[in-house]
């Protein structure tokens, strides 16, 4: 029972999709590399054994029975670069918001101490928010995509992280592009092998991820080959997929089918891929993904803004395909997932009841439409692991050690739990609702603690 460190606390995992564990004052084991070796449940047989000799070595951490643990979340889409212009111009269409703020602001990234200023306090803010792990945009640029890496490596974030593709002249501004598509292929496989060699010297591990922005900005000739240097490094794969009006009906014009049969002709869905928003997914292409392993970074806040539609998430679930949330800073506005797992409860529920006054009830929405907040926190942990094919999201053995202790009793922002026998999941659901930064008291990934704010 040599465990690097033993943790006592009441903690909230996903059971299922639907359902929600809690584990109460259990002993969370942790070896040596920041896996969850064992929990020891109250009543068995070893667990005053564990606890003691945790104890007289110095490696119980009791967790105050006025905090909670939960798993440390997954963001399976984020912008970096963006985390500059998060909360600027949400008022214009997608198309404007690109070429007028986001192009411009990602061709900043040309400059390497402007990126690591603002590449450092994007891992630091979604630590502090409990994203433990991060699959990233980066920009076009190959070195500050590096540096993006090396800073979740020497923050102990999980970071994956994805060098920019867009080289269709058409489509993208002459002063924020590849310079042509074999140069945007030989950075891409430079910039996979520094990623690599960066991965391996971490505990938490960083990974590469080949990232065309998405089809409207690539030519044929670069989906091609992103799609074969997947296949030889076995990296994951990262893009937009039938976001919006203008981007699905843009891949359908071009090439007369969607996004996702597209993407798959070129290697591009794989098991290890992750869509983003994926609004305009037809059955047939969810079928796809579900055939292919392909999983939907759902992205509720930036699609309220961007997206022009709700997406069916509970079908989709229903059909296989595996799901997680992301942020989407800065389409998104906000770095928490715990706000993303609001939205993600609201809009199912607009999408169920309908949003149109004007049409009758029985008209207006799309039935069995709605998730639970359990459902929610599940595609914010669990499902986030799952769709990166990582055994992060879950507080079981065999899976690492990333937490985020919550304190809802934090005195500037208590929350309301006045009576002590409310019941654990009413306790949860309140912190889901409720929970801002401030309460994520201390954040832990891979076993480290990465993140800590002890002071009210």
């Amino acid at each position: 029972m040599n465990y690097a460190s033993v943790f006592q606390a009441t903690a909230f995992t996903s059971r299922t999709k639907q359902e929600v564990d809690i584990l109460q004052n259990c002993l969370f084991c942790v070896d040596g590399q920041g896996i969850i070796a064992d929990i020891v449940h109250p009543g068995e047989d070893a667990y005053e054994q564990v606890r003691e000799e945790a104890g007289s070595a110095g490696r119980l951490t009791v967790i105050p029975e006025c905090s909670y643990l939960l798993p440390g979340f997954v963001d399976l889409h984020c912008h970096a670069p963006q985390w500059a212009q998060a909360g600027t111009a949400l008022d214009i269409p997608l198309h404007d918001w690109l070429n007028t703020y986001t192009f411009p602001c990602e061709a900043k990234f040309s400059d390497l101490s402007y990126a690591d200023t603002v590449y450092s306090d994007a891992v630091s803010t979604l630590l502090a928010n409990g994203t433990t792990t991060a699959l990233y945009f980066a920009t076009v640029h190959k070195e500050a995509s590096v540096r993006l890496a090396e800073i979740c490596a020497d923050r102990g974030q999980r970071g994956l992280v994805g060098k920019v593709v867009m080289d269709l002249q058409e489509e993208c501004p002459e002063f924020y592009r590849d310079e042509n598509t074999e140069t945007a292929l030989q950075d891409t496989e430079e910039f996979i092998q520094r990623v690599q060699e960066i991965g391996q010297r971490t505990k938490q591990g960083v990974y590469p991820v080949i990232t065309p922005r998405f089809v409207p900005t690539c030519t044929d000739s670069v989906l091609e080959g992103l799609g074969k240097l997947a296949a030889k490094y076995d990296t994951h794969v990262q893009s937009h997929c039938s976001e919006s009006d203008w981007a699905h009906d843009h891949v359908r014009e071009r090439f007369g089918e969607n996004d996702a049969f597209v993407l798959n002709s070129f290697g591009l869905l794989r098991d290890k891929s992750v869509m983003a928003h994926c609004n305009f997914l037809a059955d047939e292409d969810a079928a796809l993904f579900a055939k292919t392993g392909t999983a939907i970074g759902h992205c509720p806040v930036s699609n309220a803004y961007f997206a022009n539609s709700v997406i069916p998430i509970r079908r989709f679930m229903g059909m296989g395909v595996d799901i997680g949330l992301g942020s989407d800073i800065s389409g998104g506005f906000s770095p928490s997932l715990f706000d993303n797992a609001r939205q993600a409860v609201m809009s199912s529920r607009m999408l169920e009841d309908g949003v149109d006054p004007r049409t009758p009830s029985d008209e207006r929405g799309t039935p069995d439409s709605r998730i639970t907040i359990s459902e929610a926190f599940y595609l914010a942990t669990a499902g986030g692991g799952e769709s990166l094919s990582l055994p992060v999201g879950r507080l079981e053995t065999g899976y690492a050690w990333d937490v985020q202790r919550i304190d809802p009793s934090l005195h500037s922002a208590r929350l309301p739990l006045y009576d002590r026998d409310e019941p654990l999941i009413d306790v949860f659901q309140k912190m889901m609702y409720l929970v801002r930064p401030e309460h994520i008291r201390q954040v832990w990934v891979q076993g480290e603690l990465v993140h800590s704010r002890l002071m009210d």
